[in-house]
């Protein structure tokens, strides 16, 4: 047995072991999504009661848990991004939501938010040593600089990537054994009005761009619509199913990037196995911290970055609310301005905001004259550049307050136009 191996079985434990070793008032960090810890983060909700004022801070958590009134005063999480797993408990106030922008949160990490323990899925250890962090490199790499308690949960089905994603066994406090499968994010359906404004966006992107793609209806839409496409490259803060099926069919091969030249480049990645197994020991696909992914002016050495995002509803000025519903907070901000702020500094760069033009079965317009009372601005007028609906592509950078509006109505629902051209003229806008 070699000497890494020696430490390894040194520091194995169980899962409950690992947990123990939390204390109240710690503030243990989580990765997005699919490399959050399960078997460690269920042993720590088993002893939540011998726990108090335990906090923990995460974006997307998988599933939920303990996200509820009852846990809340033993463990309550702090959100940088809600999801399905614990907006109830936002919402209802047994948790909390901090503002945030992805690109930021490691440096927030280092000057501002304590950060007692780190828990997170790894790829089995090497001969060298080392554990992988694909799933989830994000801002977990900056918590573990900080955190005295490393617990890596490691996993079978995780991959391995190249990139700044790697731990020594020797840095780590608790290593825990996991037989369950990584969590899994099928792709999204598709509808007529996903391919539709997919197949705008796709027009407008030319050969040898470099993109941005989330996850959702219209993303994978989108990929649909750019196989045809040549010497597409990829910088994105999530690496999905799309982006695969893009590379495997040879519309992605990073050779155009001006930045990462052959490199396909990520934060975190949430999918399905064949996911996982495309990105494991793949000499394209490398996995950095997030400060590195998502930072404007990283972005933006790509000449030709395209940005692709959604949102919720659009004013006729070009304001985004992508987070929340009025008052009440659906999501976050994420990497959303990050990436539109890239693509803005980038040469040749675009950003498209993404939406259907109405909600509720047609009987709301997403695009409105103002904002929702209490609606969240997540990408301000001055950051947006294209918005586009299935009704066609305003393209907003560049152009007047009153160009904007007339771009906005022409690709609003026909039902909503004539109202929101006799708000634009209440509004002296035009």
């Amino acid at each position: 047995m070699g000497k890494w191996q020696e430490l390894y079985q040194e520091k194995l434990v169980s899962a409950e072991t690992a947990a123990a070793a939390i204390e109240s008032g710690d503030h243990i960090w989580f990765p997005v999504g699919a490399g959050e810890p399960d078997i460690f983060l269920q042993a720590l909700i088993a002893r939540k009661k011998s726990l108090r004022d335990v906090v923990t801070h995460q974006i997307l958590p998988a599933k939920p848990g303990y996200f509820d009134e009852e846990t809340a005063p033993h463990i309550r999480h702090e959100s940088l991004f809600i999801s399905g797993a614990s907006r109830a408990a936002v919402q209802g106030g047994w948790a909390d939501l901090t503002p945030n922008y992805f690109s930021e949160v490691p440096r927030l990490i280092r000057e501002y938010w304590p950060a007692d323990a780190v828990g997170v899925v790894v790829a089995p250890m090497d001969e060298h040593g080392y554990f992988g962090l694909s799933l989830g490199v994000d801002y977990t790499w900056e918590a573990m600089k900080k955190a005295k308690k490393i617990i890596v949960e490691v996993n079978q089905g995780a991959p391995r990537c190249h990139g700044n994603c790697q731990i020594h066994v020797s840095k780590v406090t608790h290593v825990v054994e996991c037989p369950n499968p990584i969590p899994e994010l099928p792709s999204a359906p598709l509808t007529e009005i996903d391919e539709t404004i997919g197949g705008y966006v796709a027009e407008l992107i030319e050969d040898g761009s470099t993109l941005q793609i989330g996850f959702g209806g219209v993303p994978n839409a989108v990929c649909k619509a750019l196989m045809d496409k040549k010497d597409l490259g990829i910088h994105t803060e999530m690496v999905t199913e799309g982006i695969m099926e893009l590379a495997e069919c040879g519309a992605v091969n990073n050779s155009k990037k001006t930045w990462n030249r052959g490199k396909l480049i990520g934060t975190f990645a949430w999918g399905t196995k064949r996911l996982y197994a495309f990105m494991h020991q793949n000499p394209m696909v490398e996995m950095h911290p997030v400060d590195y992914t998502n930072n404007p002016y990283n972005i933006g050495k790509n000449d030709k970055m395209v940005a692709i995002n959604a949102t919720i509803e659009v004013d006729l000025m070009g304001q985004c609310c992508s987070e929340s519903m009025g008052p009440k907070q659906w999501s976050s901000t994420g990497g959303q301005v990050d990436f539109f702020r890239g693509a803005n500094i980038s040469n040749g760069g675009k950003g498209f905001v993404t939406m259907p033009s109405t909600a509720k079965k047609g009987s709301i317009s997403r695009i409105v004259p103002m904002l929702s009372h209490g609606a969240v601005v997540t990408t301000s007028k001055n950051d947006v550049d294209h918005v586009v609906t299935e009704y066609g592509v305003a393209k907003l950078r560049g152009k007047s307050i009153r160009e904007r509006a007339k771009a906005l109505i022409a690709i609003a629902h026909p039902d909503f136009r004539m109202e929101l051209q006799e708000a634009a003229q209440k509004m002296s806008i035009i």
